[in-house]
């Protein structure tokens, strides 16, 4: 697994997104996005990870951050974690895990005596011309949300 750095040309993708509709990442040139890579839709560091950022969505948008979760999880699966968590950005889903490996974030991971291939909870920054301006990968998923406004308001 080898992952983007800081420096990095970000790669395109273009994804569906919770309402089946196609988002790029080119879409948003111009703006901050904020890229980060979860492991499944409704599990509980993912959504505690999802509510610090819905929680922290006013901040973001007023520093020009747009938020993009991505996950392996099928399209109709986002909804219902957008409807449970009230979340308030947008969802993409990255089923093949073609965009997780393009980031670096797809990988051989190891929980309770097993190994499997899967994401990697890392986060990336996007600057205005699509280059990676900064990649969080030291956090828990409580306060996921507050080290990216730390790097953000500093």
């Amino acid at each position: 697994m080898q992952t983007l750095k800081a420096g990095d040309l970000a790669p395109q993708f273009c994804l569906p997104d919770q309402d089946n509709k196609t988002v790029s990442l080119s879409d948003l040139s111009g703006k901050k996005v904020l890229v980060y890579f979860y492991p499944k839709a409704m599990t509980p560091g993912c959504t505690i990870q999802a509510q610090g950022l819905r929680d922290s969505q006013t901040s973001l948008t007023a520093l020009n951050v747009v938020v993009l979760g991505i996950s392996p999880d099928a399209v109709k699966r986002l909804p219902k974690f957008i409807e449970k968590e009230h979340l308030n950005f947008t969802l993409l889903s990255d089923e093949d895990h073609g965009v997780a490996e393009a980031f670096g974030v797809w990988g051989l991971k190891k929980f309770m005596g097993r190994e499997y291939d899967g994401i990697h909870r890392i986060t990336f920054l996007i600057d205005e011309q699509g280059k990676i301006e900064q990649v969080f990968d030291k956090f828990k998923t409580k306060n996921h949300h507050q080290v990216v406004l730390d790097y953000l308001q500093n």
